[in-house]
Protein backbone atom coordinates (compact mmCIF):
# COMPACT_ATOMS: atom_id res chain seq x y z
CA UNK A 1 0.00 0.00 0.00
CA UNK A 2 1.49 3.60 -0.54
CA UNK A 3 1.05 7.07 0.08
CA UNK A 4 2.10 10.21 -1.05
CA UNK A 5 4.06 13.09 0.13
CA UNK A 6 3.37 16.61 -0.53
CA UNK A 7 2.97 18.69 -2.68
CA UNK A 8 -0.40 17.49 -3.87
CA UNK A 9 -1.81 17.57 -6.78
CA UNK A 10 -5.17 19.26 -7.54
CA UNK A 11 -7.25 19.20 -10.87
CA UNK A 12 -10.66 18.40 -10.98
CA UNK A 13 -9.70 16.08 -14.23
CA UNK A 14 -7.47 13.87 -12.70
CA UNK A 15 -8.60 11.29 -10.38
CA UNK A 16 -4.94 9.38 -10.40
CA UNK A 17 -2.09 12.12 -9.63
CA UNK A 18 0.46 8.72 -11.15
CA UNK A 19 -1.00 9.48 -14.50
CA UNK A 20 0.59 12.67 -13.98
CA UNK A 21 4.04 11.42 -13.58
CA UNK A 22 6.03 8.27 -14.67
CA UNK A 23 8.90 9.69 -12.79
CA UNK A 24 8.76 9.29 -8.59
CA UNK A 25 10.45 8.23 -5.44
CA UNK A 26 8.86 5.02 -3.87
CA UNK A 27 10.35 5.02 -0.04
CA UNK A 28 9.96 1.75 1.67
CA UNK A 29 8.63 2.17 4.81
CA UNK A 30 8.92 -1.08 6.30
CA UNK A 31 13.02 -0.96 5.00
CA UNK A 32 13.16 3.05 7.41
CA UNK A 33 11.96 1.07 10.46
CA UNK A 34 14.08 -2.00 9.86
CA UNK A 35 17.36 0.55 9.84
CA UNK A 36 15.89 2.65 12.85
CA UNK A 37 15.75 -0.86 14.95
CA UNK A 38 19.02 -1.85 13.70
CA UNK A 39 20.59 1.61 15.13
CA UNK A 40 18.39 1.33 18.13
CA UNK A 41 19.97 -2.33 18.52
CA UNK A 42 23.26 -0.76 18.49
CA UNK A 43 23.17 2.07 20.76
CA UNK A 44 21.64 -0.03 23.25
CA UNK A 45 19.22 2.56 25.78
CA UNK A 46 20.60 5.47 23.86
CA UNK A 47 18.26 8.19 22.63
CA UNK A 48 18.03 8.82 18.98
CA UNK A 49 17.13 11.89 17.26
CA UNK A 50 16.52 11.00 13.37
CA UNK A 51 17.91 14.04 11.24
CA UNK A 52 15.17 15.22 8.87
CA UNK A 53 16.55 17.86 7.37
CA UNK A 54 16.68 18.90 3.83
CA UNK A 55 12.84 17.13 2.86
CA UNK A 56 14.29 14.12 5.33
CA UNK A 57 17.23 13.71 2.85
CA UNK A 58 14.90 13.35 0.07
CA UNK A 59 12.50 11.26 1.50
CA UNK A 60 9.90 13.33 2.65
CA UNK A 61 9.41 15.36 5.90
CA UNK A 62 6.38 14.95 6.72
CA UNK A 63 5.75 11.12 5.95
CA UNK A 64 9.04 10.03 7.70
CA UNK A 65 8.59 12.12 11.12
CA UNK A 66 5.32 10.63 11.32
CA UNK A 67 6.83 6.78 10.47
CA UNK A 68 9.10 7.70 13.12
CA UNK A 69 7.08 9.33 15.67
CA UNK A 70 5.05 5.74 15.65
CA UNK A 71 8.37 3.95 15.59
CA UNK A 72 9.00 5.29 19.15
CA UNK A 73 11.83 7.90 18.17
CA UNK A 74 13.20 9.93 21.31
CA UNK A 75 13.88 13.46 19.07
CA UNK A 76 13.86 14.79 15.44
CA UNK A 77 16.14 16.80 14.44
CA UNK A 78 16.03 19.35 11.66
CA UNK A 79 17.97 22.29 10.10
CA UNK A 80 15.81 25.22 9.61
CA UNK A 81 12.72 26.43 11.72
CA UNK A 82 10.57 26.40 9.08
CA UNK A 83 10.79 22.57 9.17
CA UNK A 84 10.47 22.85 12.51
CA UNK A 85 7.36 24.94 12.21
CA UNK A 86 5.74 22.23 8.74
CA UNK A 87 6.26 19.24 11.36
CA UNK A 88 4.20 21.15 14.37
CA UNK A 89 1.32 22.22 11.89
CA UNK A 90 1.61 18.03 10.44
CA UNK A 91 0.78 16.96 14.25
CA UNK A 92 4.40 15.79 15.21
CA UNK A 93 4.42 16.27 19.24
CA UNK A 94 7.87 14.60 19.62
CA UNK A 95 10.31 17.09 20.83
CA UNK A 96 12.24 18.77 17.47
CA UNK A 97 15.53 20.24 18.03
CA UNK A 98 16.46 23.07 14.81
CA UNK A 99 20.22 22.51 14.45
CA UNK A 100 20.64 25.30 12.45
CA UNK A 101 21.83 29.29 13.12
CA UNK A 102 19.13 31.29 13.92
CA UNK A 103 18.28 35.16 14.08
CA UNK A 104 16.59 36.56 17.09
CA UNK A 105 13.94 37.74 14.80
CA UNK A 106 13.05 33.83 15.09
CA UNK A 107 13.10 33.09 18.55
CA UNK A 108 9.60 34.20 18.93
CA UNK A 109 7.85 31.49 16.38
CA UNK A 110 10.54 28.67 18.00
CA UNK A 111 8.41 29.56 21.54
CA UNK A 112 4.96 30.04 19.55
CA UNK A 113 5.76 26.37 17.95
CA UNK A 114 7.68 24.80 21.06
CA UNK A 115 10.99 24.13 19.04
CA UNK A 116 14.06 23.64 20.86
CA UNK A 117 16.91 25.57 20.06
CA UNK A 118 20.56 25.33 19.09
CA UNK A 119 21.92 28.45 21.43
CA UNK A 120 25.39 29.34 19.89
CA UNK A 121 26.76 32.28 21.80
CA UNK A 122 26.06 33.54 24.97
CA UNK A 123 24.04 36.96 23.18
CA UNK A 124 21.71 34.14 21.72
CA UNK A 125 20.81 33.04 24.99
CA UNK A 126 20.49 36.28 26.09
CA UNK A 127 17.69 36.81 23.17
CA UNK A 128 16.43 33.74 24.14
CA UNK A 129 16.26 34.58 28.01
CA UNK A 130 14.83 38.03 27.19
CA UNK A 131 11.76 36.71 24.48
CA UNK A 132 10.64 34.20 27.20
CA UNK A 133 10.15 36.38 29.88
CA UNK A 134 8.40 38.63 27.34
CA UNK A 135 6.13 36.04 25.62
CA UNK A 136 5.82 33.82 28.72
CA UNK A 137 6.34 30.93 27.06
CA UNK A 138 8.70 28.07 28.68
CA UNK A 139 11.91 27.41 25.82
CA UNK A 140 13.81 24.93 25.49
CA UNK A 141 17.40 24.89 24.57
CA UNK A 142 21.02 22.81 23.81
CA UNK A 143 24.19 24.81 23.76
CA UNK A 144 26.44 24.17 20.35
CA UNK A 145 30.10 23.54 20.88
CA UNK A 146 32.44 23.77 18.01
CA UNK A 147 35.23 21.40 18.66
CA UNK A 148 36.53 21.40 15.08
CA UNK A 149 34.22 22.11 12.47
CA UNK A 150 34.54 25.81 12.34
CA UNK A 151 30.68 26.74 11.31
CA UNK A 152 28.48 27.82 14.21
CA UNK A 153 28.66 27.22 17.89
CA UNK A 154 31.23 28.57 20.83
CA UNK A 155 34.97 27.25 20.92
CA UNK A 156 36.23 24.74 23.27
CA UNK A 157 38.47 26.50 24.07
CA UNK A 158 35.97 29.59 25.13
CA UNK A 159 33.07 27.52 26.70
CA UNK A 160 33.44 28.35 30.20
CA UNK A 161 31.64 31.68 29.76
CA UNK A 162 29.25 30.67 27.68
CA UNK A 163 28.33 27.47 30.17
CA UNK A 164 28.50 30.07 32.79
CA UNK A 165 26.06 31.87 31.19
CA UNK A 166 23.65 29.25 30.77
CA UNK A 167 23.82 28.01 34.39
CA UNK A 168 22.56 31.38 35.22
CA UNK A 169 19.56 31.41 32.46
CA UNK A 170 16.90 31.23 34.97
CA UNK A 171 13.72 31.29 32.27
CA UNK A 172 14.64 28.78 30.01
CA UNK A 173 15.76 25.17 30.44
CA UNK A 174 19.44 23.81 28.99
CA UNK A 175 18.29 20.52 28.00
CA UNK A 176 21.41 19.82 26.02
CA UNK A 177 24.61 20.41 25.13
CA UNK A 178 26.26 19.04 21.78
CA UNK A 179 28.39 19.17 19.35
CA UNK A 180 28.93 17.71 15.71
CA UNK A 181 31.89 15.53 13.56
CA UNK A 182 34.34 16.94 10.58
CA UNK A 183 35.72 13.42 10.10
CA UNK A 184 33.73 10.74 11.86
CA UNK A 185 33.19 8.51 9.11
CA UNK A 186 36.97 8.29 7.66
CA UNK A 187 38.96 5.27 7.84
CA UNK A 188 41.15 7.06 10.99
CA UNK A 189 38.68 8.61 13.46
CA UNK A 190 41.77 10.40 14.93
CA UNK A 191 40.49 13.33 14.46
CA UNK A 192 36.56 12.36 15.82
CA UNK A 193 38.45 11.28 18.89
CA UNK A 194 40.61 14.59 19.16
CA UNK A 195 37.24 16.01 19.03
CA UNK A 196 35.03 14.00 21.17
CA UNK A 197 38.17 14.42 23.56
CA UNK A 198 37.70 17.98 23.37
CA UNK A 199 33.72 18.03 24.19
CA UNK A 200 34.43 15.81 27.37
CA UNK A 201 37.23 18.60 28.14
CA UNK A 202 33.71 21.52 27.88
CA UNK A 203 31.88 18.75 29.64
CA UNK A 204 34.04 18.65 32.86
CA UNK A 205 32.79 22.52 33.64
CA UNK A 206 29.65 20.77 35.40
CA UNK A 207 31.87 18.11 37.81
CA UNK A 208 34.23 20.82 38.73
CA UNK A 209 31.71 23.18 39.74
CA UNK A 210 29.46 20.18 40.96
CA UNK A 211 26.61 20.89 38.69
CA UNK A 212 24.44 18.84 37.27
CA UNK A 213 25.28 18.69 32.94
CA UNK A 214 22.36 19.37 30.76
CA UNK A 215 20.46 16.17 30.84
CA UNK A 216 21.06 15.42 26.97
CA UNK A 217 24.55 15.36 25.57
CA UNK A 218 24.64 14.24 22.16
CA UNK A 219 27.63 13.95 19.77
CA UNK A 220 27.09 11.05 17.41
CA UNK A 221 26.22 11.31 13.32
CA UNK A 222 25.92 8.60 11.31
CA UNK A 223 29.93 7.94 11.11
CA UNK A 224 30.36 7.64 14.69
CA UNK A 225 27.55 5.27 15.74
CA UNK A 226 29.26 3.37 13.61
CA UNK A 227 32.81 3.49 14.86
CA UNK A 228 32.78 5.49 17.81
CA UNK A 229 30.73 3.91 20.19
CA UNK A 230 32.37 5.52 23.12
CA UNK A 231 30.33 9.05 21.46
CA UNK A 232 27.24 7.77 21.50
CA UNK A 233 26.86 9.16 25.11
CA UNK A 234 22.80 10.33 25.96
CA UNK A 235 21.70 10.31 22.33
CA UNK A 236 22.67 9.91 19.11
CA UNK A 237 22.03 11.93 15.50
CA UNK A 238 21.58 9.17 12.87
CA UNK A 239 21.04 10.71 9.28
CA UNK A 240 22.41 9.34 6.18
CA UNK A 241 22.67 5.83 7.89
CA UNK A 242 18.77 5.94 8.83
CA UNK A 243 17.85 6.02 5.49
CA UNK A 244 20.18 2.99 4.39
CA UNK A 245 22.81 4.79 2.75
CA UNK A 246 26.39 4.56 4.29
CA UNK A 247 28.42 7.82 4.94
CA UNK A 248 31.48 7.03 3.22
CA UNK A 249 33.00 4.36 1.26
CA UNK A 250 35.39 3.60 4.22
CA UNK A 251 33.61 3.86 7.37
CA UNK A 252 33.36 0.70 9.18
CA UNK A 253 29.87 -1.22 8.72
CA UNK A 254 29.05 -2.37 11.92
CA UNK A 255 25.23 -1.59 11.67
CA UNK A 256 23.54 -3.37 8.28
CA UNK A 257 21.23 -1.21 6.46
CA UNK A 258 19.35 -1.14 3.46
CA UNK A 259 18.48 1.45 1.35
CA UNK A 260 14.57 2.79 1.26
CA UNK A 261 14.44 4.94 -1.30
CA UNK A 262 14.22 3.76 -5.01
CA UNK A 263 13.91 6.03 -7.95
CA UNK A 264 12.00 5.03 -10.38
CA UNK A 265 10.28 6.24 -14.31
CA UNK A 266 8.79 4.96 -17.17
CA UNK A 267 9.73 5.09 -20.83
CA UNK A 268 7.51 7.45 -22.66
CA UNK A 269 9.15 7.11 -26.57
CA UNK A 270 11.22 4.55 -28.55
CA UNK A 271 12.92 5.29 -31.68
CA UNK A 272 15.03 3.88 -34.26
CA UNK A 273 18.61 6.38 -34.41
CA UNK A 274 20.66 6.50 -37.43
CA UNK A 275 24.69 6.78 -37.71
CA UNK A 276 25.98 10.25 -38.37
CA UNK A 277 22.41 11.88 -36.10
CA UNK A 278 23.13 13.26 -33.13
CA UNK A 279 21.41 13.18 -29.75
CA UNK A 280 20.25 16.12 -27.47
CA UNK A 281 21.67 19.89 -26.62
CA UNK A 282 25.12 20.23 -28.21
CA UNK A 283 24.70 17.24 -30.31
CA UNK A 284 27.57 16.13 -27.78
CA UNK A 285 27.11 11.99 -28.89
CA UNK A 286 26.15 10.20 -31.84
CA UNK A 287 26.50 6.63 -33.03
CA UNK A 288 28.78 5.05 -36.12
CA UNK A 289 25.61 2.35 -36.34
CA UNK A 290 21.76 2.13 -35.89
CA UNK A 291 21.05 1.83 -32.21
CA UNK A 292 17.57 1.79 -30.70
CA UNK A 293 16.79 4.11 -27.89
CA UNK A 294 14.15 5.16 -25.68
CA UNK A 295 13.34 8.83 -24.34
CA UNK A 296 12.52 8.82 -20.13
CA UNK A 297 10.77 11.63 -18.58
CA UNK A 298 13.62 13.18 -16.32
CA UNK A 299 16.10 15.22 -16.19
CA UNK A 300 18.37 17.63 -14.19
CA UNK A 301 14.73 19.77 -13.15
CA UNK A 302 14.43 16.78 -10.88
CA UNK A 303 17.69 16.54 -9.64
CA UNK A 304 19.16 14.20 -12.41
CA UNK A 305 22.48 16.48 -12.17
CA UNK A 306 23.43 17.73 -15.81
CA UNK A 307 27.19 16.90 -14.76
CA UNK A 308 26.18 13.04 -15.32
CA UNK A 309 26.02 12.89 -19.22
CA UNK A 310 28.16 10.65 -20.99
CA UNK A 311 28.53 8.75 -17.44
CA UNK A 312 25.34 7.34 -15.68
CA UNK A 313 23.06 4.28 -16.81
CA UNK A 314 18.94 3.03 -16.03
CA UNK A 315 17.82 -0.28 -15.43
CA UNK A 316 15.12 -1.51 -18.38
CA UNK A 317 14.15 -4.70 -17.78
CA UNK A 318 16.59 -5.90 -15.94
CA UNK A 319 19.42 -4.92 -17.89
CA UNK A 320 21.66 -1.62 -17.22
CA UNK A 321 21.78 0.89 -20.44
CA UNK A 322 23.95 3.81 -20.80
CA UNK A 323 22.40 7.61 -20.89
CA UNK A 324 23.59 9.16 -24.12
CA UNK A 325 23.94 12.69 -25.11
CA UNK A 326 23.15 15.92 -22.50
CA UNK A 327 21.36 15.27 -20.11
CA UNK A 328 18.15 17.41 -20.79
CA UNK A 329 16.09 19.38 -17.28
CA UNK A 330 13.20 16.83 -18.37
CA UNK A 331 14.16 14.21 -20.68
CA UNK A 332 17.29 12.04 -21.03
CA UNK A 333 17.60 9.35 -23.76
CA UNK A 334 18.70 5.57 -23.37
CA UNK A 335 20.66 3.78 -26.18
CA UNK A 336 19.53 0.28 -26.16
CA UNK A 337 21.45 -1.09 -29.12
CA UNK A 338 19.82 -4.42 -30.28
CA UNK A 339 17.21 -4.63 -26.90
CA UNK A 340 13.47 -4.08 -27.27
CA UNK A 341 11.85 -1.80 -24.77
CA UNK A 342 8.28 -0.29 -24.75
CA UNK A 343 6.40 2.54 -23.78
CA UNK A 344 5.26 2.07 -19.98
CA UNK A 345 8.32 -0.09 -19.72
CA UNK A 346 9.97 0.78 -16.03
CA UNK A 347 12.72 2.42 -15.69
CA UNK A 348 14.98 1.95 -12.87
CA UNK A 349 17.38 5.70 -11.78
CA UNK A 350 18.29 4.41 -8.16
CA UNK A 351 17.40 0.91 -7.25
CA UNK A 352 16.97 -2.84 -7.90
CA UNK A 353 15.39 -4.61 -10.73
CA UNK A 354 16.28 -8.63 -11.10
CA UNK A 355 20.02 -8.90 -10.35
CA UNK A 356 21.33 -5.86 -11.64
CA UNK A 357 21.28 -1.92 -9.02
CA UNK A 358 22.16 1.04 -9.46
CA UNK A 359 22.74 2.99 -6.45
CA UNK A 360 22.63 6.07 -4.79
CA UNK A 361 26.96 5.83 -4.62
CA UNK A 362 27.10 5.49 -8.58
CA UNK A 363 24.87 8.21 -8.99
CA UNK A 364 27.49 10.03 -6.77
CA UNK A 365 30.33 8.80 -8.32
CA UNK A 366 29.30 9.83 -11.51
CA UNK A 367 27.96 13.08 -10.31
CA UNK A 368 31.19 13.72 -9.02
CA UNK A 369 29.71 14.68 -5.60
CA UNK A 370 28.74 12.50 -2.50
CA UNK A 371 25.86 10.64 -1.67
CA UNK A 372 23.86 13.14 0.46
CA UNK A 373 23.49 15.51 -2.76
CA UNK A 374 22.14 12.48 -5.03
CA UNK A 375 19.53 11.92 -2.18
CA UNK A 376 18.33 15.79 -1.16
CA UNK A 377 18.42 17.05 -4.65
CA UNK A 378 15.68 14.92 -5.74
CA UNK A 379 13.42 17.91 -6.50
CA UNK A 380 10.14 18.02 -4.83
CA UNK A 381 8.27 17.95 -8.15
CA UNK A 382 9.12 14.37 -8.11
CA UNK A 383 5.92 12.50 -6.31
CA UNK A 384 7.01 10.72 -3.22
CA UNK A 385 5.12 6.82 -2.98
CA UNK A 386 5.42 4.90 0.44
CA UNK A 387 5.07 1.51 0.45
CA UNK A 388 5.46 -1.25 3.22
CA UNK A 389 7.33 -4.26 1.81
CA UNK A 390 7.12 -5.97 4.70
CA UNK A 391 5.61 -5.61 8.62
CA UNK A 392 7.60 -3.36 10.22
CA UNK A 393 9.34 -4.00 13.34
CA UNK A 394 8.81 -1.42 16.15
CA UNK A 395 7.87 -0.86 19.40
CA UNK A 396 4.11 0.13 19.05
CA UNK A 397 3.70 -2.36 15.51
CA UNK A 398 2.50 0.20 13.05
CA UNK A 399 -0.15 -1.16 10.63
CA UNK A 400 -1.00 -1.07 7.15
CA UNK A 401 -1.33 2.61 6.01
CA UNK A 402 -4.02 3.62 3.78
CA UNK A 403 -3.40 5.10 0.65
CA UNK A 404 -3.60 9.28 1.09
CA UNK A 405 -2.41 12.27 -0.75
CA UNK A 406 -0.84 14.87 1.52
Amino acid sequence: MSTRDQPPIHHPAIADAEVVRPTHVEVDLSRLGDNFMAIRNHVGTTKIMPVLKANAYGHGLVRVAQWMERLGADYLGVAVLEEGILLRQQGITLPILVLGGILGNQIPHFLEYDLTLAASSVSKLEQIDEAVMRMKKPARVHLKIDTGMERIGVHYYNAEKFLESASRCRHLEVEGIFSHFANADASDPAHARLQLERFHEVLSFYEKRSLAPPKLRHMANSGAILQLPEACLDMVRPGILLYGVYPSGTVTRTIPVRPALTWKSRVVFFKIIRPGHPVGYGSTWQSDHTVRAVTVPVGYGDGYFRRMSHRTSVLIRGRKYPVVGTISMDQIVVNIESDSAYNGDEVILIGEMDDNAVTCEDLAKWAETIPYEILTNINTRVPRIYIESEPARSSDNPGPMDVISE
